[in-house]
């Protein structure tokens, strides 16, 4: 039994009238997969004509066996009579498999019919992470104090995205569904199709946070060409090949943080910025991480932001970030001394000799009236400008201690937190 392809005009032609049957689909939009196609007795005769469309693959089904298959479009006579052919191009290899172990449970003892499959790329399926996933993210790389190498920051991130996929297995799609109804549309598998799709992303974005690729992580939308390639390498669809669909395009729309993790970059470019000049900070961070001599441990605050860490005195601050302080100024000033040069102070008063009670009295040196030290290179100057390097003064703040926004303690003098509660002050 199979299928002998007709003369295109014989469609409308003085033959339609013996035609014992006439089988075709015509209602295949993007939302239905699979239509099964009979007659009423349930049998279709010899001679019938079956009309296959564009973007169809049309299976002659006969009680639990294929008979013959074709996704080459056209008008075809069914023959019993004649042996299977099994038309149809790209799918031809896979009819004839199909044909030799196809079975299909559950239906009656003698029935015979069409299943229309649609192989036309199915479009527009939306996909997101209803939680955040993990993501490594080496735009902000941290020193590993263990083994004075970087590694990257632990983020996690929201994604959504769209992508394509197509039948490109027909007998496997069929052994799939035929059997849940007459109709099978993308509706009846898109919700488990979605999940899988997630953990097709989530292995994705593990594998371009990896020191191979060291993708940023809110530059992921751009990388859509390398999303597919991994995913055919890696075969991170197979669940969903196993039931004869495939992946063909895969695009994330958007990226966004979590708002821990939008903390802890927030608070990690801060101090960067705060410690060396933008566009050196992975540079001088490598170099930090590697220096025998501990270099990397200055890192230790950053290394506190991605742990969330608050609350640090002042002091501790300052010792943490001392080193890296050090190594910077030298990065970018290879002539710069550790510690600033303080100006010449002048010379001090012989001690004035009093009578009762008979101590030496020390008299302090005295400033100039009004002056302020440059906070660039620490001359005293009283205008707006410093004399010496131009850098401009600012008004000393006004007497008596800082108080914090959030609690409202007393500041340490020079405390850039509140050693109470931790607020940056």
């Amino acid at each position: 039994m199979g299928l002998i392809k007709a003369a295109v005009g014989a469609i409308g032609s003085t033959l339609g009238d013996q035609w014992e049957d006439l089988i075709q689909c015509d209602d295949m939009d993007e939302n239905t997969l699979m239509v099964k196609k009979t007659t009423k007795s349930g049998q279709i005769s010899k001679g019938s004509r079956i009309i296959v469309k564009p973007g169809q693959v049309a299976v002659i089904y006969d009680s639990g066996s294929i008979l013959d298959a074709t996704a080459e479009e056209g008008p075809y006579t069914f023959d019993q009579s004649t042996s299977p052919s099994f038309f149809g191009g790209q799918f031809g290899a896979v009819f004839g498999e199909m044909w030799q172990r196809f079975t299909y449970n559950g239906t009656p003892a003698k029935e015979q019919a069409v299943f229309y499959i649609n192989v036309k790329e199915i479009l527009d399926n939306k996909f997101g992470t209803a939680t955040p996933v993990p993501f490594q993210d080496w735009s902000h790389a941290i020193p590993n104090q263990m083994t004075g190498s970087l590694m990257p920051m632990g983020v996690k991130i929201r994604c959504y995205g769209k992508y394509t996929f197509k039948v490109f297995d027909p007998a496997m799609f069929m052994r799939m569904y035929a059997g849940t109804g007459e109709v099978v549309t993308k509706d009846t598998i898109i919700d488990q199709m979605s999940s899988e799709v997630i953990a097709v992303f989530q292995n994705i974005s593990n594998e371009l946070g990896n020191s191979k690729y060291k993708v940023p992580v809110l530059e992921l939308p751009s990388y859509t060409d390398e999303i597919k390639t991994i995913m055919d390498e890696r075969v991170f669809d197979e669940p969903i090949r196993n039931r004869g669909i495939r992946i063909v395009g895969f695009a994330v729309e958007s990226v966004s943080l979590d708002e821990a993790s939008d903390k802890k970059i927030q608070e990690y470019e801060h101090n960067a910025n705060s410690m060396m000049q933008q566009g050196r900070v992975l540079d001088v961070m490598e170099a930090a991480a590697g220096n025998a001599n501990g270099a990397a441990a200055g890192f230790v605050g950053l290394g506190m932001m991605n742990m969330g860490t608050q609350g640090m005195s002042n002091n501790v601050m300052a010792n943490a970030f001392a080193p890296v302080n050090n190594q910077v100024q030298q990065a970018f000033d290879p002539y710069a001394q550790q510690t600033p040069v303080q100006p010449a102070q002048p010379a001090q008063p012989a001690p004035t000799p009093v009578q009762e009670p008979a101590v030496a009295a020390v008299v302090a040196p005295v400033p100039e009236v009004n002056a302020i030290n440059c906070p660039n290179c620490g001359t005293p100057s009283t205008g707006k400008f410093c004399m010496n390097c131009g850098t401009k003064i600012e008004a000393p703040a006004p007497a008596g201690p800082k108080k914090c926004s959030k609690c409202g303690a007393d500041a340490l003098d020079g405390a850039k937190f509140c050693v109470e509660c931790g607020q940056t002050l």
